[in-house]
């Protein structure tokens, strides 16, 4: 047999470094396995919340750092963009398809990127899945113009020819809150669990903002997912554009 020339064995490593991910079962395992930890770690996260923390009784993890803390969401990340529930599901499909194309097109050799791509699969799908089997009822004000919408998320647990609304916290319907039928806008669509609380405060010197919350909003493991598989993309690209080519 003939041996290899020198010159053709670069060529050959060189294509075996650019293989794609596709076609590579340790590439797969990366991507996979990682979204698979997180989607059972985000929904069984939220199940044991919303299963043992009592309503309105948040729990210290880390004294004024980090509390449990059961809130619904009817909107996007961190809150945003609420009501918009179908919206979020169609978007939170062409996101998957997105991530999943560029896993397959990706290197088999980006550990960094498979993992980052695996968070935000896991991200995706542990909200999707909330937004999709999770319902409330949710009541809104009728509230004039330019004025502040208040909205309450629950359980309703009065009869639906009352002319009162009773809303209770969700699942249990406890600690009832009540309103007039004709002032309020009801509706039942799919929210999502978040318990996560970071409490610490601005320092008072910091002109403006001094004193106020660091942190405002609630989250979930699938939220933490989604941002920490984007900061590992976007470090991934960075890192990519400093080697040499």
């Amino acid at each position: 047999m003939r041996p290899m020339n020198k010159s053709q064995q670069p060529e050959t490593q060189h294509a075996d470094d650019d293989a794609r991910a596709l076609t590579h079962l340790t590439a797969h395992g990366r991507f996979w396995i990682t979204a698979i930890i997180f989607v059972w770690l985000d929904l069984w996260s939220k199940h044991w919340a919303f299963s043992t923390i009592k309503p309105h009784e948040p729990r210290s993890v880390i004294d004024g750092w980090l509390i449990f803390r059961r809130s619904l969401n009817d909107g996007a990340v961190f809150g945003s963009f609420s009501g918009q529930t179908e919206l979020f599901i169609v978007a939170s499909i062409l996101a998957l398809a997105f991530v999943v194309y560029l896993f397959v097109q990706s290197p088999k050799r980006s550990f960094l990127l498979h993992i980052a791509l695996g968070l935000i699969l896991a991200g995706a799908v542990g909200n999707m899945y909330d937004r999709t089997f999770v319902k409330a009822d949710i009541v809104s004000m009728k509230n004039n113009p330019g004025e502040p919408r208040q909205v309450v998320i629950g359980k309703i647990v009065s009869d639906e020819d009352s002319p009162n609304i009773l809303i209770g916290v969700w699942p249990e319907g406890t600690f009832t809150q009540s309103f007039a039928r004709a002032d309020v806008i009801q509706r039942r669509q799919g929210v999502v669990r978040d318990f996560i609380k970071f409490v610490p405060n601005l320092p008072l010197w910091l002109p403006m903002i001094g004193g106020r919350e660091a942190w405002p909003w609630v989250f979930n493991i699938a939220d933490a997912s989604l941002v920490c598989g984007v900061i590992f993309l976007l470090l991934t690209s960075s890192l990519n554009r400093r080697v040499p080519t």
